[in-house]
């Protein structure tokens, strides 16, 4: 089986200057107006919230206000973003920890769309693609499994797929799955070649979450409350699926996984760049009003300090950002960028969150504002999509290795 490679009707376009514009305010006057008083009033929590019920009424609003799905192609019901017009739309979104729910832009399913939309032929598009697209379907995304499985190390993957007559049999262990809580489907990554620590060999299924074999073991408790459907742990014991199920192409899955790992990432540091602006906002509010030592606290030097670097690590964080999704967007290789963006806005995002409960003093470590819950979410996108030193020691590789050609030895 081959993937459909017609991708003519699903390349991402610029749009206009000022469509992108309104479009952009449009987003933002949707989640302050809309989205943030339902997540100021569950501090955060999705499933406080309601769970799926209120993922469906936000994205029931999202679609009336015109901003739903900005990065999906057009075909299925979306704005047809690039990945560098996305960079605002989906800034704006992460002003609210629920904002990207709302708007079909929220990890696991919108890097599985961007997947399918560029690998699924169409019986997979109509089945999975098109009812995800409409907020329809949730997805998880089942790599990663307990040690000493795959993790930050792909290849060490170990879950296998057996050809049988007419499918293939699954199994395996699946731990940190993201959204796995009531999805309807999962990309499921199993070796069809080779042994655990081989860089090929694997490939992707898709799988209905009602097939036979296939159990939720436990919720992973984390800090991070805002991710729907939890992170959890899966058993996947002699699941059957036909041979339809195999996305792309076999002993491909690797290469699939990067086509989506890497935009994923870029749309994380979108995501998060626009929550820790708002941590930064509500510092800036917060020492403006607040007075000690018979002036504002903003006038303070060393508060003006905390500020400034705020400010730096915000535009930095950006620029490296439309750098990595212009690189993308071109079709050029963009590992070392989209590594460098990821390692820079994780590390950037925890410092001007941090900087800001600094700030709002001892009301930044409570519930009074939201400082201190979006800190509990933005701290493990350090970890999440692969850790800070895996990335700084894939990029110092490469590094290595064009120095190496460049220079001898």
């Amino acid at each position: 089986m081959t993937h459909s490679g017609d991708d003519r009707t699903l390349l991402s376009t610029r749009i206009s200057p000022r469509d992108l514009a309104a479009l952009t305010d449009a987003t933002r006057d949707f989640i302050r107006e809309e989205i943030q008083p339902l997540e100021e009033a569950a501090k955060g929590d999705i499933e406080a919230a309601g769970g799926d019920r209120v993922r469906v009424k936000m994205q029931h609003a999202a679609k009336a206000a015109g901003v739903f799905a900005p990065q999906v192609a057009s075909e299925f019901g979306g704005h047809n973003l690039n990945m560098v017009d996305r960079v605002p739309i989906f800034e704006e979104a992460g002003y609210s920890l629920f904002g990207p729910l709302a708007l079909n832009v929220a990890a696991p399913d919108e890097g599985n769309i961007h997947l399918l939309q560029h690998v699924a032929n169409e019986e997979q598009r109509d089945r999975y693609l098109r009812p995800l697209a409409r907020g329809e379907f949730r997805s998880a995304f089942a790599m990663t499994e307990p040690a000493p499985g795959a993790g930050s190390d792909p290849s060490a993957l170990r879950s296998h797929a057996r050809r049988v007559d007419r499918g293939w049999v699954l199994s395996g262990h699946k731990h940190f799955i993201t959204g796995a809580d009531g999805v309807d489907f999962y990309l499921f990554m199993a070796r069809t070649k080779g042994m655990p620590g081989d860089r090929g060999g694997a490939t992707m299924f898709l799988v209905p979450a009602d097939t036979p074999g296939i159990e939720l073991v436990r919720h992973l408790e984390t800090i991070d409350r805002s991710m729907i459907g939890g992170h959890c742990e899966l058993t996947f014991t002699d699941v059957w699926v036909p041979d339809e199920a195999i996305l792309g192409d076999i002993d491909l899955g690797f290469d699939f996984a990067q086509w989506r790992l890497g935009p994923a990432r870029m749309t994380h540091v979108m995501r998060w760049l626009g929550a820790a602006r708002r941590a930064h906002d509500i510092a800036l509010a917060y020492v403006v009003n607040r007075r000690g030592f018979g002036r504002a606290l903003g006038e303070l030097g060393m508060t003006q300090q905390l500020i400034a670097d705020n400010e730096i690590d915000l535009a930095a964080t950006r620029a490296l950002l439309m750098t990595a999704c212009s690189k993308l967007d071109g079709g050029e290789s963009a590992s070392q960028a989209t590594s460098i963006a990821k390692v820079f806005g994780a590390e950037a995002i925890c410092r001007v969150v941090d900087r800001s409960m600094q700030m709002c003093g001892g009301l930044g470590m409570t519930d009074d504002l939201m400082v201190a819950r979006i800190y509990r979410e933005v701290r493990p996108f350090r970890v999440y999509d692969g850790a800070s030193e895996v990335h700084r020691w894939a990029i110092a590789k490469r590094a290595f290795s064009m120095a190496r050609t460049q220079y001898g030895g």
